[in-house]
Order: C-alpha cells, then sequence, then structure tokens
C-alpha cells in the first residue's frame, strides 16, 4: 500500500504491542546533516572511505579530525527533526519501544529518545587504543576538535578514536544482539530515512518478518523489501507532520 493516509500508520502506531523503529541517513538530512551515499552525499567530495578507516586513523587520524569536524563535531549546532522529535513523543506517550539507527549524530537522544541502539557505533565516547580504561566524552572531545585540535589520552598523548565503527572494524557485538532481539520481538517496525543497502543493518527488518510482524517504509528510494510493507510511503517530512499533528488531537 503506497502513501496510504497517515491515520492509517496511527491506527498501526497505535495497535502495536511492541512498535520499533530503524532509522538511516534520511531522517537527518531533515536536520541538515548530508547523508554519505546520496546525490549530495559527502562521497562525492570527500575520501569517506579513508576518512572512515581504522588502518589509515592509526597511521594519521588528523584526516578524521580534519574532514569529520563539519559533520560530526558541530552536531550541537543541529536540532532533531521532526522525524525525531516525534519519535521522542511516541517512546514518552508508551508507543516507542526502541530505536535502532545506523546513524552516528546522537540526534535522536537529542529528540527525546531514550533506548536508542546505534549498530555503526557512536562519538558519544573517544578511547585510547593503548591505555585500557582511558575515556572522552563527546562534549569534550568536540569542544577539542572545533578548537582545531585532536582529543588525546592524558597517559600516552596518543590521538583518541570515537567509538564509532571504521572500515576494518567490526559493529559493536552487543548492539547487533539487541538490535535482531528488538526486530525479533516486533509487531511493528517503522523503517525511516533507510534504503536498506548497508548490511548487516539492511537485515535487521528480516528478523521481524520471519517472526510473523509487519514492517512500514518511508524512504525516498526503493528498498528490496518494498514489496512485503504493509504501507509505504515516500515522504518523510510531510507524513510526520502529519503524524505530529494526529497525535497532538489524540491525547487532548
Amino acid at each position: 500500500m503506497i502513501n496510504p493516509n497517515p491515520a492509517e500508520l496511527f491506527n498501526l502506531i497505535k495497535n502495536a504491542k511492541y512498535l520499533v523503529a530503524l532509522t538511516g541517513a534520511g531522517v537527518s538530512t531533515l536536520s541538515g546533516i548530508r547523508d554519505f551515499r546520496g546525490k549530495n552525499g559527502l562521497y562525492n567530495e570527500m575520501d569517506a572511505e579513508k576518512i572512515f578507516d581504522i588502518e589509515y586513523f592509526e597511521k594519521d587520524p588528523s584526516l578524521y579530525y580534519s574532514s569529520a569536524g563539519s559533520f560530526i563535531y558541530n552536531i550541537n549546532e543541529k536540532e532533531p527533526s521532526i522525524v525525531h522529535t516525534v519519535l521522542g513523543d511516541l517512546e514518552k506517550r508508551g508507543y516507542l519501544k526502541s530505536v535502532i539507527t545506523q546513524n552516528i549524530d546522537l540526534l535522536h537522544q537529542k529528540g527525546g529518545n531514550t533506548k536508542v541502539i546505534e549498530i555503526h557505533g557512536s562519538p558519544k565516547v573517544h578511547y585510547c587504543f593503548r591505555c585500557a580504561g582511558i575515556r572522552m566524552s563527546f562534549e569534550e572531545a568536540a569542544a577539542i576538535v572545533r578548537a582545531g585540535g585532536m582529543p588525546q589520552c592524558p597517559n600516552c598523548g596518543r590521538v583518541l578514536k570515537p567509538a564509532i565503527t571504521f572500515f576494518g572494524e567490526n559493529l559493536p557485538a552487543e548492539a547487533l544482539r539487541e538490535s535482531v532481539t528488538e526486530a525479533q520481538n516486533t509487531d511493528l517496525m517503522l523503517i525511516l530515512g533507510t534504503s536498506l543497502t548497508v548490511n548487516p543493518a539492511a537485515t535487521i527488518p528480516n528478523y521481524t518478518l520471519r517472526s510473523g510482524g509487519q514492517i512500514v517504509i518511508v524512504n525516498n528510494m526503493s528498498t528490496h523489501l518494498d514489496r512485503q510493507a504493509v504501507m509505504h510511503f515516500d515522504e518523510l517530512g510531510p507524513l510526520f507532520e502529519e503524524l505530529h499533528k494526529i497525535i497532538l488531537e489524540e491525547h487532548t
């Protein structure tokens, strides 16, 4: 069912026993954060594979910090999109159980979600390869990067790495396990702003389908699961604006 009435989607949401959202870059482009692979994505002007390559980072971390400063460490200047805030509201009202995200921008937390599973890691922690127990918060690291520096280990002086999953690293095992469990438990998964092309994130909805759950896809590009979606919308922003109105009417 392509582009059904938003009220029909809210009825699904309202009647779901265990609602989970899976989000990709399209959610954050509404906040002014460019994606990597889209028409105007960062891949078109940056060597992202080198920037996020673990071997290259170990040789020269300055490339990552000089390049990523503009789209990771200025995130405090970005505000949650309507999708982030509606998902936060859905959790607050008891509808949404968790968000599984491919994004590394921390905007789901800023939008009000408390159970966010970051399957590609997160910049909220920076750590030292060499010295166990050395941790630096995102806020402290971001201040250093915005000032033109790189966060360093207070013990050995080595440049700290964000807990983002780089090329050549395994995805965080606990986040993957938790994502699979959530996908198996949900009877309704909202798939938002992702074309489901990057594994293993692209496989997560399969656990929902195999467990008898339903999926709703909201994305402006086709996905390999479109035919299995109970509903399919093209545009995130307008849909969530309407959902916001419906939720307010429901609770007034």
